[in-house]
């Protein structure tokens, strides 16, 4: 049994040896029935990988399997490079882990999952809305959620400032391990929200919200699109860009433009970050990365970073959310076995124990298995990442839905929201020639 971290040139290597197989015969050894290989992501949290290894070799041993773990790194979009070569070689690792979008794309290439989904969801009751968009695809479950890389972007505050500029106890809104103050949280509303960007803008401490081309820039614009029931394009794909709702939308951007840091426009996934960490921001959108490296770097700004949900607009709370999933190859030599062990690491004490590894970062599809300890004892501050998993009325959102999946990744993939925001708030185009621009973008992902 063994464990190996894939480093460029061993990727590299894997993918022209399954490309070399590509054409071989499918060829299936007295032994093949005994050996399953994995390919998951490498994750950023120390330890996490270790608690997944553990895991997997514990069921090994049980079942009299010879497994082989690759852990991947996401940087340079490894892991993913990895998915495409094996899909298209049609030869490699057994079972793959792919983030949303790349997973939903190779729906042809995984064994179909509605066995699998079905026993999860008798036991532990629906996944959430986000989770469902990507992983069911004409009407069949293509992959199981991974527990390791999927996330949500739900707000970061500052404890202090928001009490000193915005008077708002976060802690009283949503407390560690009960429940969210009613009264708070219904005032909790997007509006509110710009109120207080501009009281913490006037402060010196804007709220550091990214507008650029990028994923943390579509996941929050995605969100509060969302929450205003500003559809780009529906489910059955009609266009719906030009509606009184995305008007609304782009006066709100008008209005927010200017209380955000200089610069939130050319922002990549990394400058949130840094805003919180530095001191200089009273609120981003983000999972507990940021806070994560605070508590490394910047201990007095990490103590005061509160976790909590989105604000609320008229059709709902929708915090951002990026599933991932563990697909199982439709070519694997070993499908069964793939089968018992993403059951496996979906018991409860096996996700109790991921969460715990992963100090919280992972959350499970299911909203029934969001209640571990993990979340109310990790901090400082302790019970800071509480209402990180979302809990009660919000809902999860991937951006771009609810389009199609082809058309939605495009809607993600090409910042098409974030471009229409920039037209209208820095490039001097009317909200009808920016909501124009959209709708031609819109019919060329349609036609694509």
């Amino acid at each position: 049994m063994e464990t190996t971290r894939l480093t460029r040139r061993t990727l590299m290597q894997s993918a022209a040896a399954a490309a070399t197989l590509a054409g071989a015969p499918s060829v299936r050894g007295a032994h093949a029935a005994g050996k399953l290989s994995v390919a998951v992501w490498d994750h950023w949290v120390p330890g996490a990988n270790d608690v997944l290894d553990k895991l997997c070799h514990e069921w090994a041993a049980k079942e009299k399997v010879d497994v082989t773990i690759d852990f991947v790194t996401s940087q340079g979009d490894k892991l993913m490079l990895v998915g495409a070569a094996e899909g298209q070689a049609r030869s490699g690792h057994d079972i793959v882990g792919q983030p949303g979008w790349y997973a939903a794309a190779k729906a042809d290439m995984w064994e179909p999952a509605d066995d699998l989904m079905a026993t999860l969801i008798g036991k532990y009751g629906k996944p959430s809305a986000a989770v469902e968009y990507l992983g069911k695809q004409n009407g069949h479950w293509i992959a199981v959620p991974s527990i390791p890389n999927t996330l949500t972007l739900p707000s970061v505050g500052r404890i202090d400032l928001f009490k000193q500029y915005v008077g708002l106890d976060l802690t009283k809104m949503y407390p560690a391990g009960a429940p969210p103050d009613k009264e708070l949280t219904d005032n909790w509303t997007w509006d509110f929200w710009l109120q207080a960007a501009e009281k913490c803008h006037k402060a010196g401490f804007p709220f550091g919200m990214p507008l650029g081309q990028t994923g943390d820039s579509m996941n929050w614009v995605g969100a509060i699109f969302a929450a205003h029931g500003a559809e780009l394009v529906d489910k059955d794909g009609n266009i719906t860009v030009k509606s009184d709702a995305t008007r609304h939308m782009l006066d709100f951007f008008k209005k927010l433009v200017p209380l955000l840091p200089d610069g939130v426009f050319a922002w990549d996934d990394s400058s949130n970050n840094k805003a919180l960490i530095s001191g200089q921001s009273a609120l981003i959108m983000n999972p507990p990365s940021a806070w994560a490296v605070a508590v490394r770097d910047a201990p007095k700004v990490a103590e005061q970073c509160w976790h909590f949900p989105s604000p609320k607009g008229p059709k709902g709370r929708f915090d951002p959310a990026q599933p991932s999933y563990w697909g199982i190859w439709n070519f694997s030599p070993n499908i069964s076995a793939g089968k018992s062990l993403l059951l496996h690491l979906w018991e409860k004490d096996s996700v109790e124990r991921l969460v715990a590894g992963s100090k919280g970062y992972d959350i499970p599809a299911f909203g029934t298995l969001r209640d571990f300890k993990t979340w109310a004892e990790e901090g400082p501050p302790k019970g800071g990442i509480w209402n990180y998993p979302p809990r009660g009325d919000v809902i999860e959102s991937v951006s771009g839905s609810p389009a199609p999946m082809r058309i939605g990744n495009q809607i993600f993939a090409q910042a098409t929201t974030t471009k229409m925001i920039a037209q209208y708030t820095k490039q001097g185009k009317t909200m009808d020639e920016a909501m124009d621009w959209a709708a031609g973008e819109l019919e060329g992902f349609s036609r694509s």
